[in-house]
């Protein structure tokens, strides 16, 4: 069995998906009907930079779900390869959920991308900036991650973000407090608490308002069941119901991404090939959580052309 898997924010860099545009016009079809759906030159940003620009968290998200889906487009149409008949599950991490549905069937390709730079500006007006922030906690589970998160809080928000793979944990809340929590890392027995370049404190309460907003456009928006079930991050379980999935999108922006268990349900039901679309971040997690299992990242062409040739 097979789950495709979409990557969430920091995998973008400048550059992505213009080698992809280059090699074939059904990316370069993907790359402007996001740019039309959005009404901003998109892709010149992706191919060419500022790189301050695409860090922003409303470029970023629907920057990495067009250079995925435009892979996917380029191995459906040029590979002859279906993801419905190819796929068992899909899943992706956290803005990838919204890549994995689009990919699915469930949301079309201009409607995700408006959905996702509402989502990244509602994250980013959800706390000022500066008030919010998130570290990453290497060597860490997520029982010394819930620990820490706990003793750093002190009457702050302070709690897991992303439970990634076996030795890496996310933790996010008010800045206070996870400055708190870098020191404390140690004595808590964990190797290394890194702080993250990012601008809000994503996966933690004090996102509400940002679920609040993204309520209200999901509300709106036309969601069908998926082609094949999708791996929720905040259920570690499949889900084909669209209303269902509606309610979990909402549920994500303050919940933790459950990555690490959702891998392992999914090798429990079967799956031993994952295969990444759009990125090179969680092909590598997957091997740390499922060793035995297959992990693929497919970015190139000749990524594209070597996975045809192995499906």
């Amino acid at each position: 069995m097979r789950a495709f898997i979409f990557p969430g924010q920091g995998s973008q860099s400048v550059g992505m998906g213009a080698a992809l545009a280059a090699a074939s016009p059904h990316a370069r079809e993907v790359f402007q009907e996001v740019d039309d759906a959005l009404g901003q030159h998109l892709f010149r940003l992706m191919a060419d930079g500022p790189d301050a620009d695409l860090l922003l968290t409303e470029n970023a998200q629907p920057a990495i779900m067009a250079n995925a889906i435009a892979t996917l487009r380029v191995l459906e149409r040029e590979g002859g390869i279906r993801l419905a008949e190819k796929a068992d599950f899909v899943a992706g991490h956290s803005l990838g959920e919204y890549t994995a549905l689009c990919a699915a069937g469930a949301l079309d390709l201009s409607t995700t991308a408006r959905l996702l730079k509402l989502r990244g500006q509602a994250m980013q007006a959800a706390v000022p900036v500066g008030e919010g922030a998130m570290a990453a906690l290497l060597g860490a589970d997520l029982a010394k991650a819930q620990a820490l998160a706990e003793a750093a809080a002190q009457g702050d928000v302070c709690t897991v973000a992303n439970d990634n793979d076996p030795s890496q944990v996310v933790i996010s809340g008010a800045k206070t407090a996870i400055d708190r929590a870098v020191p404390l890392a140690k004595e808590m027995g964990i190797k290394r608490a890194v702080i993250l370049p990012v601008s809000a404190p994503f996966h933690c309460p004090l996102m509400q308002p940002a679920a609040d907003a993204m309520a209200k456009a999901l509300a709106k928006v036309t969601l069908s069941a998926p082609l094949v079930p999708l791996y929720a991050n905040v259920t570690a379980a499949p889900v084909a119901d669209a209303d269902t999935i509606r309610g979990l999108l909402v549920e994500q922006v303050t919940g933790m991404v459950r990555w690490r268990e959702s891998v392992l349900a999914m090798q429990d039901a079967g799956v031993t090939d994952f295969v990444e679309l759009g990125g090179k971040v969680l092909g590598t997690m997957v091997k740390r959580i499922a060793p035995d299992a297959t992990a693929t990242s497919v970015v190139t062409m000749a990524d594209i052309e070597a996975l045809v040739g192995r499906l």
